[in-house]
């Protein structure tokens, strides 16, 4: 898993980040009338690929990319990728469906050299800052609709969150494995339609159980794929609260069917979500009752068994790292009815497929992606953010800057201080600091493990209390369970996470930490 379970489709204000989710998280797409932007030529220094799977940021009306080399990487398992180049180009008569572009000015750049009095390289619509699955995602759309693309990433490979490594003949996935939006129906398989944007489809394991349950008091409850056997389940154990349990869910299903209605491509943009309106009254209407809502209230309304209320909190945790409580009801009803609705589908060969995928999508289409491009400032003129220096002196300059480096190194590294716009310090100010992951990757034995056992797992064994506090609780991940190539044959892969803090490791020598995390999991 990348953070426990991840979701593609950018949640509505979210308290924090989740831990089972992509971090699937995408670039929020902006969905401006298109301005008049012409055509740019190819350039010699982008071929590449970048990744980082945190939110991204917007800065002013532009924003920032990644990059990858041509013919550098390898699909996996993907049944079909780049099978098609389309030709549109921005012009006159042009509108993108999914482009954020600065409408007050439209700097004209093509080539090397000084442009528009600048030392560097131009001629892009537009750089995305991260190859993260948000940035290759908002990255993808502007190229396939003809924008002339740059993804910069500091690292090797792509994917960020979503990336993998190997070793030792096991590939583990950095990230999380418990893939939403993978499914091939409705409106919310935002990774699936993703890849189809640029001809990519990706061969998928599905998943019998979401997430197996074991909590205090020998509370065990498995998420099965389908709505029914996970309902039985849960009325068994509390069957004095079936009808409330009903209620909640069916509540759940209500804001999941009103979401799933609607072609979702932001849930930030008024002008399109006005437009939605017009076409779903209902459905948009259902949305903004419960947009302030949050889970945990609305499940007391119909829920009082102390236990049952426990449990949904813990639903709520592994999506958010927060209780239910503090969990907005729109981003719980969307994962707790996913899952049963699209079901959890395992990328056959690794979660690092996807971004794999999407990085040679966009080469096929006519944009780059640059590794090892550490960018670290954005470059503004008059307040409006036009172009990128990287820690080798090079500057990259493009109409619109997208930023998929996390919010905070974004606003904190990223830009000055005194440049952050309003709404940021206001954020700022409110901010309540998510946790860490401590993250063990681990190969085994498969005769370790018993024949039935499931794909993935939270462990709370202790105290209810104890399920946000660090090293509370525990994930595991098992996904040589769903695709045993990922590992040596007889052997599987066991990805344990648990929420930490930084500080708590920050400085200390490699010797040191191996010692923690060791004793750490000797203790759980």
């Amino acid at each position: 898993m990348s953070t426990p379970f991840s979701h593609s489709l950018p949640a509505p204000q979210p308290s924090r980040a989740s831990p089972l989710a992509p971090q699937s998280s995408t670039v929020p797409i902006r969905y401006p009338r298109a301005p008049k932007l012409a055509p740019s030529r190819p350039t010699s220094e982008s071929r590449g690929l970048s990744g980082s799977g945190k939110p991204s940021a917007l800065l002013g009306r532009p924003s920032l990319s990644p990059n990858v080399g041509r013919g550098q990487l390898g699909v996996g398992k993907s049944e079909l990728c780049g099978a098609r180049r389309r030709e549109a180009r921005f012009g006159r008569g042009a509108r993108p469906r999914a482009v954020v572009a600065s409408e007050e000015r439209a700097v004209e750049r093509e080539g090397d050299g000084e442009v528009g009095g600048r030392e560097g390289e131009g001629g892009y619509d537009a750089i995305v800052i991260g190859s993260g699955i948000g940035g290759l995602v908002a990255a993808t759309q502007l190229a396939v609709k003809g924008a002339k693309v740059l993804v910069l990433e500091k690292y090797v490979i792509p994917g960020g969150s979503s990336g993998f490594y190997e070793r030792d003949g096991y590939t583990f996935d950095v990230g999380s494995s418990v893939m939403f939006g993978f499914s091939d129906k409705g409106n919310l398989n935002l990774i699936t339609q993703a890849l189809a944007a640029v001809g990519c489809k990706m061969e998928v394991v599905p998943d019998p159980t979401t997430v197996h349950f074991h909590l205090p008091n020998d509370l065990s409850v498995r998420v099965h794929r389908e709505y029914g056997d996970f309902l039985r389940e849960l009325t068994g154990r509390f069957p004095h609260e079936k009808e409330g349990i009903l209620k909640f869910y069916g509540i759940c299903w209500k804001i999941f069917n009103a979401l799933n209605s609607l072609e979702l491509k932001s849930l930030e943009e008024p002008i399109y979500l006005f437009g939605q309106f017009f076409q779903k009254p209902i459905e948009c209407l259902t949305l903004a009752y419960y947009l302030p809502q949050n889970a945990g209230a609305i499940a007391r309304k119909y829920i009082k068994d102390p236990e049952l209320l426990s449990f949904i909190d813990a639903e709520c945790f592994i999506v958010s790292t927060v209780n239910a409580l503090q969990t907005p009801m729109i981003n719980a009803s969307m994962v707790l009815c996913d899952r049963h609705f699209g079901g959890i589908n395992y990328p056959v060969g690794g979660v690092g497929g996807i971004a794999k995928s999407l990085a040679n999508g966009l080469v096929e289409h006519g944009s780059d992606i640059q590794y090892r491009a550490n960018v670290t400032n954005i470059i503004l003129e008059n307040g409006k953010a036009v172009g990128v220096r990287l820690s080798d002196g090079r500057n990259f300059f493009a109409k619109t800057i997208i930023s998929n480096a996390t919010r905070w190194d974004t606003f904190g590294k990223l830009l000055k201080k005194e440049n952050l716009p309003k709404e940021e310090r206001d954020f700022q100010k409110r901010y309540v600091k998510a946790p860490s992951f401590l993250s063990i990757h681990m190969g085994v034995k498969a005769d370790i493990l018993p024949q039935d056992t499931d794909c993935h797992h939270f462990v709370l064994e202790d105290k209810w209390s104890r399920l946000e506090e660090p090293y509370g609780s525990i994930f595991l991940s098992i996904p040589t369970v769903l695709d045993p190539s990922l590992a040596p044959e007889g052997h599987h892969i066991l990805h344990i996470f648990t929420t930490s803090s930084i500080e708590d490791w920050q400085g200390l020598p490699k010797k040191n930490m191996r010692k923690r995390s060791s004793s750490w999991l000797m203790k759980s």
